[in-house]
């Protein structure tokens, strides 16, 4: 009996390392594949998978679904077997029990249209101009000189390249809208105090103008700036309570009682950053002005949990390839930036975004 049992053990041991080796297959395995919830998430947004759902209360049956978008069925499931696989889109019965699709809170955010899309992210992140980059990182690392591998695939940096591209620059100025209005949301329901009292508001590097529209909409005491790039904001649509203005965040910021950075800093490195915020501090008054900046802060105490800690790290991993010098940082090292550029103290709050905000005064 002993030596049957001794057998059954080692049996259990035989099954738990094929067991474990099977897992170190699957995590390779999405590590190859990984581009393809990338490409897959495109190709819905490009179908209009959502936006059809959307308008529809019922489930929508694959043949119906494939009609209406003009593609191929037997295509057009494994696709949506794919996303469902991914939590994207759900598999329901319909009242007559056949089967149909339906949204889920995730698929909406794949809508072209709409307040809380992210369509637009993808479709820049997805660009084959943003995608070549990837392929010089470990040059990127490697490289004594410090270029940048946005430059090692396109010739110049991602701002030289969207000044004489204007289809990209679209790109990049429509993803940083979708951006701006997800994170806004959160930020105006949750930080409205900081924006008390701030009659004048300089946003830096605002692109088409869809983050200080929100704030002026949402606190209409604000006269906004919108500061940006001349190819930019010679494209910006008019916005009631805001004014464009061009210009160079390295030669000076227009004069306000704040200012506001979202996703800014981040492309830049630490003396870069310094330099831009010493311009924000000339800026604004030195008794009560402040600076109030939107970025990832990649620390375990920031943030609700381990998914919101990746999307941050994924995002410095997003500027190592897109940019030359841009990282995200830790608490730490946005400490020693803001005291370097000249400012006393800064607090950061927390918000249901993926960034926090970090309000520095000088």
């Amino acid at each position: 009996m002993a030596r049957e049992t001794n057998g059954f053990a080692r049996l259990n041991h035989v099954g738990e390392e094929e067991e474990e080796e099977s897992q170190v297959q699957a995590d390779i395995w999405r590590c190859i594949s990984g581009f393809a919830e990338m490409a897959v998430s495109k190709c819905a947004i490009e179908l209009g998978i959502s936006d059809f759902l959307e308008t529809h209360q019922e489930p929508v049956p694959l043949k119906q679904l494939s009609s209406a978008l003009g593609c191929s069925a037997s295509s057009l499931h494994r696709i949506l077997r794919f996303l469902i696989n991914r939590g994207i889109f759900k598999l329901v019965s319909t009242e007559n029990g056949e089967m149909g699709y339906v949204q889920t809170p995730v698929s909406r955010l794949l809508k072209r249209d709409g307040e809380n899309s992210m369509a637009a992210l993808v479709l820049l992140e997805s660009s084959p101009v943003m995608l070549a980059p990837w392929h010089y990182l470990s040059a990127r690392v490697l490289s004594k000189e410090n270029t940048g591998a946005f430059s090692a695939a396109h010739g110049k940096d991602l701002w030289e390249y969207a000044k004489t591209n204007p289809e990209h620059s679209k790109l990049i100025n429509d993803a940083l809208a979708c951006h701006a209005r997800v994170t806004m949301h959160a930020i105006i329901d949750n930080c409205a105090e900081i924006f008390k009292g701030i009659e004048s508001l300089v946003d830096v590097g605002g692109g088409n103008g869809t983050t200080l529209g929100m704030l002026v909409k949402a606190f209409p005491w604000i006269n906004g700036i919108n500061f940006d790039l001349p190819h930019v904001v010679s494209v910006a649509p008019p916005c009631h309570g805001v004014v464009h203005v061009e210009g160079d965040m390295f030669h000076a910021v227009p004069k306000a009682q704040a200012v506001f950075l979202m996703s800014v800093l981040h492309d830049w490195g630490d003396e870069e950053c310094i330099q831009i915020l010493k311009k924000c501090i000339e800026a604004i008054p030195k008794d009560t002005g402040k600076v109030i900046i939107v970025e990832a802060v990649l620390d375990e105490k920031i943030g609700k949990g381990k998914s919101l800690k990746d999307v941050g790290i994924m995002l410095d991993m997003i500027m190592m390839a897109h940019t030359t010098n841009g990282k995200e940082r830790t608490a730490k090292e946005w400490a020693h930036v803001l005291s370097a550029a000249g400012f006393n103290r800064h607090s950061i709050l927390e918000s249901p975004a993926i960034e926090p905000v970090i309000v520095a005064y000088p």
